[in-house]
């Protein structure tokens, strides 16, 4: 097949969305498909590029920060990929379409499946459902909603990445809605067996942003100060400096490391060094650290949201906390980290857990609906 992917942001920006679908993409050009991904443009990045076997097109969006993508830079996103997405599929002549994100990518899908008559399948990520993150969307979708349901209702096939994504979607879009989660590969990135660090090392990874709640992971650890542990945040955004502020105020500056903005490769390479996952989130799609987390063999302590009720088996192979109960939160931390045998054995769920997220069985589901999706078209 012949596959356009159209997403706002693709590695190196963005979140864990951009990366699932480069796993996507990834795997279904090793299995000899013809993938191009439309995508937005920053400066310091090539406008176009061969990578992994993947073509990669970025257009204008007027992105200046990797991990922020406003409203103007996803309507600037549609705007040009309106005009460039014609074109490309003039010259490529993909046979289906994959978009991320109903907003903004599946509104420039909208349209150019209107103007060209190809197919698309749409992929919800949570951010780009009503209700999905409040904190972040509720006032774009006030008067943002009655505009997507088209782009709902004439996809192909709808896939959410969790169950919850799934059930926030059908409140607002009554259509056939299936769930395929992320994925990663699980046979190069699957850790043989763990053992946990003599000072286990406790790692965040995502945007510094509200959504991901990382100031309560330095008051959570601050009642924790008589164990040993380390913690890595990885990543960067808007409460970075807030999050300074408050390791310093609790005179923990020797226990955390900031890594700034990093690769997925970078991610997956500290995971490696590390022993829990722990994600205080407000509201998750299917996280995408979460996936690896398990691919590392990494224990997770998770607010009880979204995608970690698919990723996390309580008392198995990690523990989920009520949101903002940063009281519980301390209580399993410390049960994790003050036993090295149980966190070993935590460790040891979350690898066979992982088996559930192999990127084959997600891709093998992606191309039945593609499938099914071109045979029922009329091209």
């Amino acid at each position: 097949m012949r596959i356009l992917t159209i997403i706002h942001e693709f590695p190196p920006i963005g979140g864990g969305g951009g990366r699932a679908a480069y796993d996507i993409c990834l795997e279904l050009a090793a299995r000899g498909h013809d993938v191009t991904v439309l995508t937005a443009h920053m400066d310091g990045l090539p406008r176009e590029e061969i990578q992994d076997g993947i073509r990669l097109i970025r257009i204008p969006s007027k992105r200046t920060e990797a991990f922020v993508a406003s409203f103007q830079t996803m309507l600037s996103f549609d705007l040009a990929g309106l005009r460039a997405g014609l074109a490309l599929i003039r010259q490529f002549q993909p046979d289906i379409i994959h978009t991320h994100f109903a907003v903004p990518a599946g509104a420039l899908a909208f349209a150019l499946s209107l103007l060209t008559g190809v197919p698309y399948i749409l992929t919800a990520h949570l951010g780009d459902v009503p209700g999905g993150v409040p904190e972040k969307t509720a006032r774009w979708f006030r008067w943002l909603e009655p505009f997507t349901k088209p782009i709902w209702k004439h996809a192909k096939q709808v896939a959410a990445v969790s169950e919850f994504t799934r059930q926030i979607a059908l409140k607002h879009y009554p259509v056939d809605i299936r769930v395929i989660p992320n994925g990663a590969d699980f046979a190069h990135l699957v850790t043989a067996d763990v053992e946990v660090n003599p000072i286990p090392n406790i790692v965040f990874a995502g945007r510094f942003v509200s959504q991901k709640n990382p100031l309560a992971i330095i008051r959570v650890l601050s009642t924790l100060k008589d164990l040993n542990w380390t913690c890595s945040m990885l990543g960067d955004g808007l409460l970075l400096a807030e999050v300074k502020e408050e390791i310093e105020a609790h005179t923990m500056s020797d226990r955390f490391r900031l890594t700034g903005w990093v690769t997925p490769a970078d991610v997956l390479n500290e995971f490696s060094k590390s022993d829990i996952l722990f994600m205080p989130s407000l509201s998750e799609g299917l996280p995408v650290v979460g996936v690896d987390a398990l691919f590392k063999g990494l224990a997770i302590v998770a607010s009880r949201i979204g995608g970690f009720l698919d990723l996390v088996e309580p008392d198995r192979n990690g523990y989920l906390v009520e949101v903002q109960d940063e009281a519980m939160f301390s209580a399993v931390l410390r049960k994790l980290l003050s036993n090295h045998e149980h966190l070993a054995a935590f460790r040891r769920a979350s690898l066979e857990k992982a088996k559930d997220f192999d990127i084959g069985k997600i891709v093998d589901q992606y191309e039945e609906i593609m499938q099914k999706a071109i045979g029922g078209s009329s091209l």
